[in-house]
């Protein structure tokens, strides 16, 4: 029996199993001490080149384009560094005898993210939305969210960031802009190379991340991590982030339909607006924030990422649907 596209889509993403499987490795073999030290250089050379890659993924016209859709990117860029930060700064307001503070402090990060990019295109495209919007709007979201997330994390978390905001812009700017930057001027010589090495290229970028997270939970499980989260806890959590991207998705469409949008744009802010980025948010962690804190920290954004893409994918396949009747 063949199951359809969309129930396939609900099963774990492999990239998730991948991360969850170094957080199993890092709980059972965590790396410390000299060792600790060397991992971590190598994990600031691995997310350098990510951004790099990212750099020379991105076309020129994705990142300049689209500038004359100014409605729909700015209510992408409202909900993603706007209402999701309100939303992050309630969440934190529950109990900690049921969402511990750390846990807290990580669902106020994630809502400070940028949106992803390649699956906020994917959606939108499966969708029959308005992809070149969509390539904008998620390139946009991601430029943008290399200065804003550090300003917003110094903003709401206060001493559980670094504090000083411009000192994390900075920090930022130097680890994960400058090789973006050095990427986009390397494009037009490594466009076709990369077109040629797609798999090779997509082995780096997933595997630069994997490596950030067994890096920061060894230092979390060294730090106790699994001492202070109790099952019940990790419930919550679950209830907390899946709660969060209802209300999201909800305020997108609603939003978007109030403010009179075409069909074909009100999916890309459905999809774009209601996305948060795993690629970016474990290396902004572990630059913003110190070693025995990222672990708990990125706890969040990994159940955040495989509910927003389950849940996307029923979405993207209803509306899909719907394109097809109405053509």
């Amino acid at each position: 029996m063949i199951l359809p596209t969309w129930i396939r889509r609900l099963a774990p993403d492999p990239y998730i199993l991948a991360i969850l499987f170094m957080v199993v490795l890092a709980s059972v073999l965590p790396v410390q001490g000299p060792t600790a030290a060397a991992f971590g250089a190598i994990t600031k050379i691995a997310i350098g080149l990510l951004f790099f890659l990212h750099g020379a993924k991105l076309s020129r016209e994705a990142v300049i384009g689209g500038l004359t859709h100014w409605r729909l990117h700015l209510t992408v860029l409202t909900t993603t560094f706007g209402l999701f930060p309100l939303l992050g700064l309630a969440a934190r307001q529950i109990p900690e005898t049921l969402l511990p503070s750390a846990l807290g402090a990580g669902v106020l990060f994630l809502s400070c993210l940028p949106s992803t990019v390649q699956s906020s295109i994917a959606f939108t495209s499966v969708a029959r939305g308005n992809v070149a919007a969509a390539v904008c709007a998620a390139s946009a979201s991601n430029l943008l969210g290399i200065l804003l997330t550090p300003l917003l994390v110094a903003a709401t978390l206060g001493a559980h960031g670094h504090g000083d905001a411009l000192g994390a812009v900075g920090a930022v700017a130097i680890q994960l802009l400058a090789p973006f930057a050095a990427g986009q001027l390397a494009r037009p010589w490594l466009r076709g190379w990369m077109a040629r090495h797609g798999r090779l290229v997509g082995w780096v970028d997933r595997g630069s991340i994997l490596l950030v997270v067994y890096g920061a939970f060894s230092a979390a499980v060294t730090e106790g991590l699994w001492s202070k989260v109790s099952p019940a806890q990790l419930g919550w959590l679950v209830m907390v982030c899946a709660g969060l991207l209802a209300l999201v998705l909800a305020t997108t469409l609603a939003a978007s339909r109030l403010l009179g949008f075409a069909k074909m744009d009100e999916i890309v802010i459905v999809f774009c607006g209601s996305k948060k980025s795993l690629a970016s948010g474990v290396p902004m962690a572990g630059i913003l924030f110190p070693a025995a804190m990222v672990g708990m920290l990125v706890l969040p954004l990994l159940i955040f990422h495989q509910l927003q893409l389950m849940a996307c994918a029923v979405i993207a396949h209803r509306y899909g649907a719907r394109s097809i009747e109405e053509s």
